[in-house]
């Protein structure tokens, strides 16, 4: 086992396997940026160094520096996170050069599953469904329409080197294809330097739904079952829970001996996950691999009990496995909600901003993985999210409880907006609540100003009961403070009705 792990990452993910290294007697290096010289990960980290100024492209970015930071704290072994350098082959040859150990899959792993049109013609010769599409990328409008007459509108038009939920649009039909072509190989030159595409057949009430996958170096291979991911805005997930209320016993069988056929594919070790589509009538279809740790793996350990970061890096120190597929069950129901500083209203735009106030939710059930901390800054350079927060629950009933209950208690004021109430209205929503969602549920049901309609009944009963409150202070010989309320002082009627105005 190697002694000192260096997380080319920032946030809450490096956090999380900062914890991961601490549990197996580790040290773990942090690295930053300018604008994060004060982050958690930093302050949690045994070893920081610094890599550059505040935009990605010129620190976290940077191989030579993130390299040169692993050699100047004596580091032998490098974690990616998710994003950033994760599913990056170039880097992950580079850290093996240095002569430090690569916590994830093989570099040739990562680079067949990283272009998504050679993903799917090696998933076809390996026997797992694939959505009907064109059998390469295309690079000109007459291809498309070719396709498009074999398959039937509606399609979908994807960039090759795609994720995230860009280079991604929907044609409903031919009058719409032209523009539609020019943009998405736009977007893709833009966000990834490749503009190449290929088309899939549009699946009509689509639930996004998948498996994790993991393997050792010897060979074994096991699927730790489904993850539902259909909450989306904007093609990014919000809201993940396992198991998936949509799938049957019959089906979570299938996909899972699919997503384990689909890793020895490619000869896959570490951590992974196959993601698939599935229609209303269950039939699934490969969609991509995730060549790294999920956002959303918490959800998985909480209704399995396996520390999914904790056995990528023992895999990667040359362990086997320490669990057979007969030894993994699913146990309760996990619920995860994306905490970011957005504005739901404005159209999720980013909305980052120095934190001032903060009350994270405890109690029966919940986790919450967070890289952030009351005074903390949101920076504006990177991906905004908050935190994840995870609840865990007997069955899907329970969990949303807690879930409601969790997110009733997390407070957070400050110079940001975030979208905690957004997902109060999830929570509170009829589809979600039977699970009759795809991944269209935002689109369809979400308006801005639709929340607060929601919150009239409860604002309401809120001013009544500290109306009562206040008569029998009043009662009592209480006298009321004389002070002014400013913003960042919560007024008395919202204290003594527990409704704290600055929560967003």
């Amino acid at each position: 086992m190697f002694k000192r792990v260096l997380i080319a990452n920032r946030g809450e993910i490096a956090v999380r396997v900062i914890r991961a290294c601490r549990e197996l007697g580790l040290e773990s290096v942090a690295v930053y940026s300018d604008a994060d010289r004060g982050a958690l990960h930093v302050r949690e980290a045994d070893y920081a160094a610094p890599v550059g100024p505040p935009p990605a492209a010129e620190s976290y970015l940077k191989i030579d520096r993130i390299l040169e930071a692993a050699r100047n704290t004596g580091a032998d072994a490098v974690h990616p996170g998710y994003g950033f350098f994760s599913e990056n082959a170039g880097f992950a040859r580079a850290v093996a050069k240095a002569g430090l150990v690569w916590i994830g899959p093989p570099p040739e792993a990562i680079e067949r599953m990283g272009d998504k049109v050679e993903a799917r013609k090696l998933m076809a010769a390996a026997g797992v469904p694939v959505v009907p599409g064109s059998p390469g990328t295309l690079e000109t409008e007459q291809q498309v329409r070719e396709i498009a007459a074999k398959i039937g509108f509606p399609i979908m038009i994807k960039a090759a080197a795609g994720g995230g939920g860009k280079g991604l649009r929907l044609v409903e039909s031919d009058k719409d294809l032209a523009s539609i072509v020019r943009t998405v190989s736009s977007e893709a030159k833009s966000s990834f330097g490749d503009g190449r595409f290929y088309v899939e057949k549009f699946v009509r009430k689509p639930r996004h739904i998948e498996v994790q996958v993991m393997a050792d170096k010897d060979g074994n291979t096991v699927h730790v079952f489904e993850r539902e991911c259909s909450i989306q805005r904007r093609h990014q997930k919000v809201v993940e829970e396992s198991p998936s209320p949509f799938v049957t016993p019959e089906m979570r069988q299938k996909m899972g001996a699919v997503a384990v056929q689909a890793a020895k594919a490619v000869g896959y070790y570490s951590a992974g996950t196959i993601e698939f589509l599935a229609d209303a009538d269950r039939n699934f279809y490969f969609l991509e691999m995730n060549t790294r740790i999920q956002v959303e793996h918490p959800v998985t350990e909480l209704v399995t009990g396996i520390d999914l970061v904790r056995t990528q890096i023992e895999v990667a120190a040359g362990k086997p496995l320490p669990f057979k597929q007969s030894d993994i069950a699913q146990r309760g129901w996990a619920i995860e909600c994306r905490i970011y500083a957005e504005d739901p209203e404005a159209g999720f735009v980013p909305a980052p901003g120095r934190i001032q106030t903060l009350k994270f939710p405890e109690g029966p059930g919940i986790r919450n993985d967070a890289g952030i901390y009351a005074g903390a800054e949101v920076p504006m350079f990177y991906d905004p999210m908050i935190s994840k927060l995870a609840a865990h629950g007997a069955n899907r009933a329970e969990a949303i409880d807690r879930m409601r209950r969790a997110l009733s208690e997390f407070t957070i004021s400050g110079e940001l907006t975030t979208n905690l109430s957004f997902h109060r209205w999830i929570m509170t929503h009829p589809r979600f609540i039977a699970g009759d969602f795809d991944t269209n549920f935002i689109a369809q049901e979400y308006r801005p100003g639709i929340r607060e309609s929601n919150e009239d009944h409860a604002r309401t009963a809120a001013m009544f009961l500290a109306a009562i409150a206040a008569h029998r202070g009043a009662s009592n010989g209480a006298v009321a403070p004389s002070a002014p309320v400013t913003q960042r002082q919560a007024s008395a009627w919202r204290s003594l009705a527990r409704f704290d105005s600055l929560r967003r």
